[in-house]
């Protein structure tokens, strides 16, 4: 049976990018943000009839509303665009701790409108966008790729103190290395670890 793993909604990020520009940019992190949510949903009403009830249902509407702190961002401005020029989105919701066998990532993807950005400015606050997107037909679900530098945009690895360089073969080198449980380490006293070389001895 394979293992059940609970999601953090702070694993789920958007990413979105103005239809138009597909064949041109990647997609775009949303820079600082706060809240995800996507709501899809589909009315249900119900007929009385002389043997019971008959149940029918509405076509499927999504709703999609992303809250961030307001920025200078790309597509943070790319969001005003899209609203104030009525222009089509797409909208990516990445769940980076759920990967497939060949390492991609979980995600929805969607097309849609901005329907409302309700931005905040109180004097004793950051800026902050509410940002809501009207979703045309219905999201698909998948599995994606992140590039190195996307990646290092919602995540970034253990460091050591060292000078950070790349070897060979691009990868980073630093002097550390990220936790593993196979390896807790040992306690060293102080007078041990100062201690000579070959000298355990305080």
């Amino acid at each position: 049976m394979a293992e059940i793993l609970n999601l953090q909604g702070a694993d789920v990020v958007a990413y979105a990018r103005l239809l138009e520009n597909a064949t041109t940019e990647e997609a775009h992190l949303i820079p600082a943000q706060t809240s995800f949510e996507f709501d899809p949903q589909r009315d249900s009403d119900s007929t009385a009839v002389k043997g019971g009830s008959v149940s029918s249902s509405s076509s499927l509407e999504t709703d999609v509303e992303i809250d961030f702190i307001n920025n200078t961002s790309v597509i943070a401005d790319q969001i005003y665009d899209a609203l104030l020029n009525n222009k089509m989105m797409e909208i990516w919701g990445v769940h980076r701790t759920r990967r497939n066998k060949d390492g991609k990532f979980f995600a929805w993807y969607m097309r849609g409108t901005v329907s409302e950005d309700d931005n905040s400015n109180d004097a004793d606050d950051l800026s902050e966008r509410d940002v809501s997107f009207s979703i045309n037909g219905t999201p698909k679900r998948g599995w994606l790729t992140l590039t190195d530098a996307q990646q290092e945009e919602i995540d970034f690895i253990f460091r050591g103190l060292d000078k950070v360089t790349t070897d060979a073969s691009g990868k980073e080198v630093n002097g550390g290395d990220g936790w593993t449980k196979t390896d807790e380490g040992i306690y060293v006293p102080s007078t041990q670890a100062s201690a000579p070389s070959g000298n355990t001895n305080p």
